[in-house]
């Protein structure tokens, strides 16, 4: 259902406000490179200190500037059941093409309260779900078995993988199966994530270098494997920047380097340290995007 480079959108402030016109250009441009899937309102959007008003109005300018030309898949978890089932319904109501939902963090729920949770939001709303599994982030960590679970449910259709445990996607293809659509949440191995049975990444690196990161994905899909190596190469060293200081800190500098954002983040996020800026920099103009 989804495949390829998917970009991890970050929200662009200005005055401390969401900067509607900014996230739409943005949202074209990621387009326009050849990025083939939007996700907004994830972490590197920096859902947790959007206002739900905010939430549901940033997936909507995301679907509007997108106007069909790629699946918008609209982060819409929570650690809260009821919460994350308002959020879907909206996302749902505006015309996002899916769903991607994050493995309740903070309450560190058992397995079965895992898929009790994903039913519950599967069952409320219709859309289809992309299953978000990041252990570092939330605590929890989804078993293949209790996604195997989930994907016999008509609207799981996925999962983002940020476990960065590359035996993973091998073994919930051969317990799932390969429709079930795995996509890497992680930069850094994402080829490697392709080579164990995936189908695409959903990134943070790709903000930034969109065009780069959709020509690895395209060149994978045709089996151009020089390309796909030159092309990993080149972009190691800016996915190891993008993680100098925590998600979407150096991520929003570097867009603000290339005139896409102010670079601002909220509380508790602070402005990118000098050492690491300099870092940002150098990876920056190393992949030739500066």
């Amino acid at each position: 259902m989804f495949k390829g480079s998917i970009t991890a959108l970050i929200t662009p402030f200005k005055n401390g406000r969401v900067d509607e016109a900014a996230f739409q250009s943005f949202v074209e441009w990621q387009i326009a490179e050849g990025t083939d899937g939007l996700v907004p309102c994830g972490t590197t959007g920096e859902s947790p200190t959007l206002s739900h008003e905010e939430h549901n109005r940033v997936i909507e300018l995301c679907v509007e500037a997108a106007k069909g030309k790629v699946p918008v898949i609209a982060g819409t978890g929570s650690n809260s059941t009821d919460e994350a089932i308002a959020l879907t319904r909206h996302a749902k109501k505006v015309g996002a093409t899916a769903a991607l939902v994050v493995t309740p963090y903070y309450n560190k729920p058992s397995q079965e309260g895992l898929f009790q949770h994903f039913k519950a939001i599967h069952d409320a709303c219709g859309l289809p779900i992309v299953i978000y599994n990041i252990p570092g982030r939330s605590v929890v960590d989804m078993t293949v078995e209790t996604m195997a679970r989930l994907a016999k449910l008509p609207h799981i259709v996925g999962v983002k993988d940020a476990t960065a445990d590359l035996l993973r996607p091998i073994r919930t293809r051969a317990v799932i199966g390969k429709e079930f659509c795995q996509l890497s949440g992680e930069d850094g191995t994402a080829v490697a994530f392709l080579a164990s049975g995936g189908v695409g990444c959903i990134s943070v690196t790709s903000n930034v270098a969109p065009r780069l990161c959709a020509q690895l994905q395209d060149a994978w899909a045709a089996g151009d494997l020089a390309t796909v190596f030159e092309l990993r190469d080149r972009l190691c060293p800016l996915h190891d920047s993008m993680f100098c200081e925590t998600n979407p800190t150096p991520v929003k500098y570097a867009a603000k380097l290339i005139g896409k954002c102010d670079g601002s983040v909220r509380l508790p996020l602070v402005e990118i340290s000098e050492d690491n800026r300099r870092k940002v920099e150098t990876a920056m103009k190393n992949a030739g995007l500066l």
